[in-house]
C-alpha cells in the first residue's frame, strides 16, 4: 500500500511534466488529469475522483479568485493612471544619479506589490534606458536591481498572486506571509539586485537600445498618494494580524470585528480599489467606461493564474483523501529531511524543470500541504515555508521561462549574456531567500 502511494505521486507528477513540456498542454488541464492519476493509482473509485476535484477547486478558489481578482484590478488602474512611474521618477530624484541603482531595486519592490511582474518590467525599461545613456555606464547596472525588486515582491509580497496562491493551499494568514516577505525580500534584494548588479556591470557591457525614448506623462498621480494607496491594504491586513495575535492586547469586541473586516484581504484591496478608481481614474480624467475597459482587460492574465492555483488545490486535496501526504511526511521524517528544505527543493525542481515560477509554486504548495496536517508549526513558520515555496520556485530562469526571453529582448543581450545576467540573478535570488527563511525558522 505505501509502496503503491509513493508510485501514484511520482507517476503524477511525471505525468504534469510530460503534458506541460512535450504535449504542450495548458498547466491547468495538466494539473487536473495529473491529480486524477494520483488518485486512480492510489484506489479512489469515480465518484470519490470527482469529489475530490470539486472541494480541492472551490475550497481553494473561495479565497484566491477574490483576492488576484481585486489586486489584477487595482495593479491595471495603477498602471493606467502612470503611478508605477511616479514611483520610479520620484526614487531617481531622491537617489540622485550616483545611487539610481538603489532607486531601481526600491521602486521594483514597490511597483511589483500592485502591478504584474512582466508589465510593470515593460513600463519602466525606458527609464532604465534614458539612466544608461545620461551615465554611460552599462544598462545591467540599472536593469538587475529593477529586475531583482520586482521578481522578489512578485514571489515573496502579497497580494500578488503566487504568495497568495501558496498561502491558502497552505493555510496561513497572509500577514504573517507579508511580514516574512518583507524579512527575506530586503537582504536578498541587497545581495541579488544591487551588489550582483553592480558585479555583472563590470563584466558585461551593455548599451541602451536605440530608438526607444522614455514616455512624458503630463499627469503623474502625486507620488505620496501613489505609495499610500499601494500600502493601505498591507497596513490593513497586518493591523488585522497583529489585534487577532493579541500584539495591541486585549480589545474590545467590536473594535476585533472593525479590525478583522477592514484588514480582511478582501475588504483591504475593495477599499484600495475604490480609492485608486477615483484617485487614480476620475481624478485623473478617465472616464467611467474607460475604467471599466481597464478592469476587464486587467482581469484577463489574472484568469490563468486563479484556474491554476485552483488546479493546485485539486493536487492537494488528492494526496490528502488518497493520504499519500501523510505517507510522504512520514517517509521525509524517518529520512531526516527537514520540510523547509523540502518545500524549497521541491519547487526548485519543478521550476529548473518546467519553467512557470506560479506553475513551481502551486506543485510544490500541493505536496507540502497534506505534510502539515498533523504538524505544530505556528504561524511564522508555516509563513516561512511560503517563501521558501517561493524562494525554489524562482531560481535558475533559463530557456524554458518567458521571462528568461522577456528581459534578453528588451536589453538587447545574447543568451549567453542573459544566462550570465539574469539567470545567476534569479538563482542567488532562490538562495538568499530561503536561507534568510530558515535562519528566522530556526528561531521561530
Amino acid at each position: 500500500m505505501e509502496i503503491n502511494l509513493l508510485l501514484a505521486v511520482l507517476i503524477g507528477i511525471a505525468i504534469l511534466l510530460f503534458l506541460i513540456l512535450k504535449l504542450r498542454i495548458h498547466a491547468f488541464v495538466a494539473l487536473l488529469i495529473g491529480s486524477i492519476t494520483v488518485g486512480l493509482i492510489a484506489g479512489l473509485d469515480a465518484g470519490q475522483i470527482i469529489g475530490t476535484v470539486q472541494k480541492g477547486m472551490g475550497g481553494t478558489l473561495g479565497f484566491v479568485a477574490t483576492v488576484v481578482g481585486l489586486g489584477a484590478i487595482f495593479g491595471g488602474i495603477l498602471e493606467a493612471s502612470g503611478g508605477a512611474k511616479a514611483i520610479a521618477d520620484f526614487m531617481v530624484a531622491k537617489f540622485g544619479l550616483k545611487k539610481a541603482p538603489s532607486a531601481m531595486v526600491i521602486s521594483g519592490f514597490l511597483i511589483a506589490i500592485p502591478v504584474f511582474f512582466d508589465v510593470a518590467f515593460i513600463i519602466l525599461v525606458p527609464m532604465i534606458y534614458a539612466l544608461q545613456r545620461r551615465t554611460g555606464k552599462s544598462l545591467l547596472l540599472y536593469a538587475i536591481p529593477l529586475l531583482a525588486g520586482l521578481a522578489i515582491t512578485h514571489a515573496f509580497i502579497p497580494p500578488t498572486p503566487g504568495p497568495i496562491a501558496v498561502a491558502d493551499i497552505i493555510g496561513v494568514d497572509l500577514g504573517w506571509v507579508i511580514l516574512m516577505g518583507f524579512a527575506a525580500g530586503i537582504p536578498t534584494a541587497l545581495i541579488a539586485g544591487l551588489w550582483f548588479g553592480k558585479h555583472i556591470s563590470k563584466k558585461i557591457f551593455v548599451a541602451a537600445p536605440e530608438g526607444i525614448e522614455e514616455e512624458n506623462h503630463p499627469k503623474l498621480p502625486p507620488i505620496t498618494q501613489v505609495l499610500l494607496i499601494i500600502g493601505l491594504p498591507i497596513v490593513l491586513i497586518l493591523l488585522n494580524t497583529m489585534a487577532s495575535a493579541g500584539t495591541f492586547g486585549t480589545l474590545n469586541t467590536n473594535l476585533l470585528n472593525i479590525t478583522a473586516l477592514v484588514g480582511h484581504p478582501f475588504s483591504a484591496l475593495i477599499i484600495a480599489n475604490l480609492l485608486a478608481w477615483y484617485f487614480f481614474g476620475l481624478k485623473k480624467g478617465f472616464t467611467k467606461d474607460q475604467l471599466l475597459k481597464i478592469s476587464t482587460k486587467s482581469l484577463a492574465p489574472a484568469g490563468t493564474i486563479i484556474l491554476l492555483t485552483g488546479a493546485g488545490g485539486v493536487f492537494k486535496q488528492v494526496l490528502t483523501d488518497t493520504g499519500a501526504g501523510e505517507l510522504l511526511a512520514s517517509s521525509l521524517s524517518n529520512a531526516g529531511i527537514p520540510v523547509l528544505a523540502f518545500a524549497f527543493i521541491s519547487a526548485a525542481i519543478v521550476r529548473i524543470v518546467q519553467g512557470s515560477s506560479t506553475v513551481a509554486m502551486i506543485t510544490a504548495a500541493g505536496l507540502v500541504s497534506p505534510l502539515l496536517v498533523n504538524s505544530s508549526l505556528n504561524s511564522i513558520e508555516l509563513a516561512c515555508l511560503v517563501i521558501a515555496i517561493a524562494s525554489g520556485a524562482s531560481i535558475f530562469s533559463h530557456v524554458n521561462d518567458s521571462g528568461f526571453w522577456l528581459v534578453g529582448q528588451y536589453l538587447g543581450i545574447t543568451e549567453k549574456q542573459t544566462f550570465r545576467s539574469w539567470t545567476i540573478m534569479t538563482t542567488i535570488l532562490a538562495f538568499v531567500g530561503v536561507l534568510t527563511v530558515s535562519i528566522i525558522y530556526a528561531f521561530a
